[in-house]
């Protein structure tokens, strides 16, 4: 009998899509559902004719495989993997492969290659961008853990990835949980891009008063200029969409709280755990909390007069501004989620190859963007770039759109506007090129309430300071780190 080149399991959106692409590009495919009727309507409906095979238990899907078995798994992160793989391992070989394909948090990766290496298994962490689109037509794929895995798995993974040029949006990311750790930071990023393109479009409905219709026309410019990406061009069509039922605009019946999955509050606590900053990754994060605050901001709303209001502005300037700083806070955002998996690469030894993973978001992600290769092109020319700001590209971008990015954010702050991402991002830079902040204060406060102990810019050494001792004139006493 014909085996199956690669087993499936759920066959939810995401997991009905990739074995239908996988179908498509002439693999067969053995699917697998706890619910069997689900495997049932796929090979009866949208599989119809394609090399698809129904199994009805893990032993009958570890059967129908080629060796070495490779099982992608298309489930729910966390226990749910936990609990399949377990199973998986009863019925697999040493030398079998299993994928997890989910948004799983990396050191969950990191503990299951491990445990699946103590049983001669090979387990690879992919992180697959794209939604059910990108999953049917071709997604970003990150894949990582056992690096003997990827000569098996990567003719399959790099024909069904979206491809540019020819190549596919596809690479071995590194051991362990890289391949995971890379798509959470992906997801970071998504989560930062997504609230600054929501705060363009909330000062262009509140401070200019456009319509729906104008702020489509105004997204649809953006998107064939320098900001062109995925998320601009929905935007586009978001605002543009009508109720059927209703007649008003679709976007101003929808209720704003904001969801979320967990990878942009992964993003900021391995941001936090790095020593990296990362704000308006995480302002981005807060911002969707602050929304679900119902009930707070329902009294606060009561309690506190706003004053926003349309304000008399040159109309076709502030557009073009807040283009500038939706461009340099954009730059920021990429910036803070490349520093982190900088960090983590070295933290963790993962060698990540952090232009090419610019590469691989080209297409098929939901970040992708056209000044991706831009990003490429700065670690090409300085492969020991620490952040992308630095890059003369971003450098010459950030400074051309400043006075405009200030002018933004100075008159949301007039209006009572808030502006949680455009904010922090302007914060962000203006902390890196100021020589001289505030800290030197917090380390002495932090050294009187608690004896830190400081160090000094004319010395060497950390010291302390008997800081309630009477008088004006205080010691700095060397101490032993």
């Amino acid at each position: 009998m014909s085996r199956a080149d690669i087993g499936l399991i759920g066959l939810a959106v995401m997991g009905e899509n990739l074995a239908l692409n996988m179908a498509g590009k002439g693999f067969t495919v053995a699917v697998y559902n706890r619910t069997t009727d689900k495997i049932d309507r796929l090979l009866q409906g949208r599989g119809q004719g394609l090399p698809l095979v129904g199994a009805y238990s893990l032993e009958e899907l570890a059967a129908s495989l080629k060796k070495p078995r490779k099982v992608m798994l298309m489930v729910k992160a966390g226990q749910p993997v936990d609990n399949i793989l377990q199973q998986l391992i009863e019925v697999l070989e040493p030398g079998d492969i299993v994928i997890d394909g989910g948004n799983s948090y990396y050191r969950d990766t990191v503990r299951r290659v491990e445990l699946a290496r103590s049983h001669g298994l090979r387990f690879v962490g992919a992180g697959v961008s794209g939604g059910e689109e990108g999953a049917l037509n071709g997604p970003s794929i990150m894949p990582g853990g056992s690096d003997e895995a990827w000569p098996e798995i990567a003719p399959i993974f790099q024909s069904i990835a979206a491809h540019v040029g020819g190549e596919p949006c596809c690479q071995w990311i590194g051991p362990d949980g890289a391949g995971h750790f890379v798509k959470t930071v992906h997801n970071g990023i998504e989560y930062a891009d997504m609230q600054l393109i929501g705060e363009a479009y909330f000062l262009m409905k509140n401070v200019l008063g456009l319509t729906n219709q104008e702020m489509k026309s105004v997204f649809e410019e953006w998107n064939a200029g320098e900001l062109e990406s995925y998320l601009i061009e929905i935007t586009g069509e978001i605002l543009g969409k009508i109720d059927e039922d209703t007649g008003e605009p679709l976007l101003e019946l929808i209720k704003d709280a904001a969801g979320q999955k967990g990878t942009g509050k992964w993003t900021s606590q391995e941001a936090l755990d790095l020593g990296v900053p990362a704000p308006t990754v995480v302002e981005a994060v807060m911002a969707r909390i602050v929304s679900g605050a119902e009930e707070q901001r329902k009294i606060a709303q009561e309690l506190f007069q706003t004053t926003m209001t349309v304000k008399d502005v040159d109309r076709e300037e502030f557009i073009a501004a807040i283009r500038s700083a939706l461009f340099a806070s954009k730059i920021c955002a990429y910036a803070q989620g490349f520093d982190i998996m900088r960090q983590a690469s070295i933290e963790y030894g993962w060698n990540l190859k952090l232009g090419d993973l610019a590469m691989i978001w080209r297409d098929g992600c939901i970040i992708r963007a056209q000044f991706l290769h831009h990003i490429k092109e700065a670690y090409d020319n300085n492969p020991g770039l620490v952040n992308l700001l630095f890059a003369p590209y971003f450098k010459e971008a950030v400074e051309r759109g400043e006075k405009q990015w200030r002018t933004v954010v100075s008159t949301a702050v007039e209006l009572g506007l808030p502006l949680p991402a455009f904010s922090s991002a302007l914060a962000y830079f203006d902390s890196l090129r100021t020589g001289q902040l505030w800290t030197n204060l917090v380390q002495a406060q932090r050294d009187y309430f608690g004896a830190h102990t400081y160090q000094r810019i004319d010395r060497p050494g950390a010291f302390h300071t008997e800081w309630q001792s009477p008088g004006e004139q205080a010691k700095s006493v060397p101490v032993e780190w």
